[in-house]
C-alpha cells in the first residue's frame, strides 16, 4: 500500500503491510506527516518508511534498492519481531517528532551482490540485504566452490547459503553460522545439509570471506535450480555459476535517537531478559 500526496520539505514513502494494525499506522502516520508539511509520494523518496515486520522491510529494499545511494530507510514494526525496525507501532509521534528534526544522518549495513550467469550466456544481477541461497530441485546438488578463484571444495548437500551480516542472524544462524556485526564488511558462506563421509568432504562448517574476495558456485549437473534472494525465489533450468560479493552500495538506516544498537537487537530476538 503507497499513497502519494504532495506538500512541502523532504519525500517520504511509505510501505505497509496487509493487516489492520498496520494499515491504522499508516493512517496515522500519513495524517501526521502530511500535517507536518512532508512531501508523502512513492517517487524518489528521500525516506522510506516500512510498516509491519522484517519482511516489509526486505520489500521496501527491493521497491527502492536503485535508490540506494541516496535513501534512507526506517521501520515501524506492528508485529511479534522485527530485526531491523526501530520504532513500534505506539511510537508513531515520537517518529514523527524524530524526522522533524531529522540532519540527514545514517546508519549504512553492507549489501550482498549476486551475479548469476546462465549457460546461454544470459547474465543477471541481484542484490540481498539478507542472504542468497542456492539449491538443486530433485536431486543432492554438486557444485564446486570457488573462493578468490581458488577451488576451495566439491561440495555435496541441499544447498549453500551467502548471507550479509545483517543476515547472519537470520537462516545462516539456523545453518550454524557466526552472528556477524554489521560493520564487519564481510560475507558468510554456509553449507545446507552436506554430505560427509570417507567418500564425500566439505569444511562443515561456515566460511567467513572478506569485502576484498569473491565466491563463486559452479553446479556440475545440467538440472533445474532454485535461487533464493532474501524473500523472492526464481528457478532456473541451466545455471552456469552464481557469484557473490559485497556490493558497492550500501543500505542507509534513518539514524534518530530511537535507533536500537546491533546487540541490543540480537540479544532481545533471541536471548531476552533472563532472571540471574
Amino acid at each position: 500500500m503507497i499513497q502519494t500526496k504532495y506538500t512541502g520539505r523532504k519525500r517520504i514513502a511509505m510501505m505497509a503491510s496487509r493487516n489492520p494494525k498496520s494499515e491504522a499506522v499508516y493512517e496515522q502516520l500519513f495524517k501526521g506527516l502530511k500535517e507536518a508539511g512532508f512531501i508523502l509520494t512513492s517517487k524518489q523518496p528521500d525516506i522510506v518508511i516500512s510498516i509491519g515486520g522484517d519482511g516489509m522491510l526486505l520489500s521496501a529494499f527491493h521497491k527502492y534498492e536503485h535508490l540506494l545511494n541516496t535513501v534512507r530507510f526506517v521501520g515501524v514494526h506492528t508485529g511479534h519481531l522485527g530485526f531491523y525496525t526501530d520504532y513500534r507501532d505506539y511510537d508513531v509521534e515520537e517518529l514523527i517528532e524524530n524526522l522533524k528534526m531529522d540532519t540527514g544522518a545514517k546508519i549504512s549495513y553492507p549489501v550482498l551482490r549476486v551475479i548469476l550467469q546462465l549457460k546461454n550466456g544470459e547474465k543477471l544481477v541481484y542484490r540481498a540485504l539478507n542472504e542468497a541461497t542456492l539449491k538443486r530441485f530433485s536431486k543432492t546438488m554438486v557444485a564446486d566452490v570457488m573462493i578468490n578463484q581458488v577451488h576451495f571444495e566439491q561440495f555435496r548437500g541441499d544447498g549453500l547459503s551467502i548471507s550479509t551480516p545483517t543476515g547472519s542472524t537470520a537462516y545462516n544462524k539456523s545453518l550454524g553460522g557466526a552472528v556477524l556485526h554489521p560493520t564487519i564488511e564481510a560475507m558468510q558462506l554456509a553449507e545446507i545439509a552436506s554430505l560427509n563421509n570417507r567418500v564425500y568432504r566439505t569444511l562443515g562448517s561456515s566460511v567467513v570471506v572478506p569485502k576484498k574476495d569473491k565466491i563463486a558456485i559452479l553446479p556440475k549437473h545440467n538440472d533445474r535450480y532454485s535461487l533464493s534472494v532474501d524473500n523472492k525465489t526464481y528457478v532456473f533450468d541451466n545455471i552456469e555459476a552464481v557469484g557473490f560479493q559485497i556490493d558497492q552500495a550500501k543500505i542507509h538506516f534513518l539514524a534518530t535517537p530511537k535507533h536500537t544498537s546491533f546487540w541490543e537487537r540480537v540479544k532481545d530476538a533471541f536471548i531476552g531478559d533472563v532472571e540471574s
